[in-house]
């Protein structure tokens, strides 16, 4: 399965009409979690601008954070976060591409926490796919994947990946 541009655009549009609606014209920060949480972040704002509001935007590199450090790559990228706000008190919404386990939140919420404390934090995501490990849902959600649990979901953005698409990759489970 095969979701195109337009169906991304859509699911966009759907995050930021229901961060619209739930927020109305209070002050938000929506922080990104790199690599390609960040790009959807960015499109949310954009899509936000108009409103009459003050927006924050900032990015979160979780490298260093996740439980699964040692079964990335040999040599990780570590990037930079971008966070040029004050945390406290802010109304936070993290924004990542797939939700699957729920552990990449959990390191999120581990690394925004050295930034400080937050008012509230809620979860955007591009694609939620289920199978949760942890007890982590998210607030927005732009698609809803009916995927099995050793599928693996491809999400191609253009500024990071060169390509606009959400592939869903079937996997055979033996």
């Amino acid at each position: 399965m095969t979701l195109s541009s337009e169906d991304i655009a859509a699911a966009v549009d759907r995050l930021a009409e229901a961060i619209r609606a739930n927020t109305a014209d209070a002050p938000i920060a929506l922080i990104g979690i790199r690599r390609r949480g960040d790009e959807v972040a960015q499109r949310v704002l954009t899509r936000l601008a108009e409103d009459d509001r003050e927006l924050n935007f900032g990015i979160l590199d979780i490298s260093l954070y996740r439980d699964d450090f040692e079964h990335l790559h040999e040599n990780p990228k570590l990037l930079e976060s971008d966070i040029p706000f004050p945390i406290e008190g802010a109304h936070v919404i993290l924004v990542d591409d797939v939700l699957f386990t729920g552990r990449t939140i959990r390191a999120a919420l581990d690394a925004l926490s050295d930034y400080g404390r937050p008012a509230r934090v809620e979860l955007a995501v591009l694609v939620d796919r289920g199978h949760r490990e942890l007890p982590i849902q998210p607030d927005y959600t732009g698609i809803t994947l009916s995927t099995r649990r050793c599928d693996h979901v491809l999400v191609c953005l253009e500024k990071t990946d060169g390509l606009e698409q959400i592939r869903v990759i079937v996997k055979d489970p033996s």
